[in-house]
Order: structure tokens, then C-alpha cells, then sequence
């Protein structure tokens, strides 16, 4: 056997090699790809019936929503109202209301004025004797 022979012989042993190689990294792909569809098809029976509860959740959650929002906006429309009719009572009797201030102010001065300051203490009668 000469040069040629023992080179063929290992380049036959080296395709071989190669050849086993990339049967292995075949193998072992597939496997990878039948564990990744096992997994995906997992997953989606995991998530098919989880979406359908949040879709029914979602649809439950909205009705009072609806509801909150058109008495929420009932009440935006009573505030309005509210709002133009005082101001307008206020823009039409002007003198009733500085009157009515007035009158609050005193009283809320009597109020003041008969509460005792912190850190006094009121004389009784008895101790003024």
C-alpha cells in the first residue's frame, strides 16, 4: 500500500467522522424540535382557556363601568346645572350676598371670640373672689 492508499484510507475515515457527525447533530435537532412542539402545543392548551377567562373577566368588569361612568357623567351635568344657577343668583343679588358674608363674619367672630386661647386657663368664679 502506498501514499495514495494511506491517504484515501483516512480521508474515507475523516468523511466517515464527519458523516456520523452530522447524523448525531440531526438526531439531536429533531429531538428539538419534537420538545420544542410539545412544549408550544402545551402552551397553548395552558393559554386557549386562560384568554377565554380574561375575555369573560373583561366583559364582566365593563357593565359596571358603563354603569360608574354614565352616573359619573349624571353627576358632571347636576354639578353644571348647579353651578350656573348659583352663579346666576349670585350675579342677580349681589347686595344679599355681601349682606350674608357679612352676617357669617360676625358670627363666626363671636365664635372665635368666645373660645378661650390655648395655653389660658378661664378663671371660675370662685377663683376671682
Amino acid at each position: 500500500m502506498g501514499p495514495g492508499g494511506i491517504a484515501t484510507i483516512i480521508a474515507a475515515s475523516s468523511l466517515a467522522i464527519i458523516a456520523v457527525a452530522i447524523a448525531y447533530a440531526v438526531v439531536r435537532l429533531g429531538r428539538l424540535v419534537d420538545e420544542a412542539k410539545a412544549s408550544l402545543k402545551a402552551i397553548t392548551d395552558e393559554t386557549t382557556p386562560l384568554l377565554e377567562e380574561v375575555t369573560t373577566t373583561v366583559t364582566l368588569v365593563n357593565g359596571p363601568l358603563h354603569s360608574i361612568n354614565r352616573i359619573s357623567k349624571s353627576a358632571e351635568d347636576l354639578t353644571e346645572k348647579i353651578t350656573a344657577a348659583t352663579g346666576s343668583f349670585m350675579d342677580k343679588n349681589n347686595m344679599a350676598m355681601k349682606a350674608a358674608g357679612m352676617l357669617l363674619g360676625a358670627a363666626q367672630m363671636k365664635k372665635n371670640a368666645s373660645k378661650p386661647k390655648k395655653g389660658t386657663k378661664r378663671r371660675s368664679s370662685e377663683e376671682s373672689e
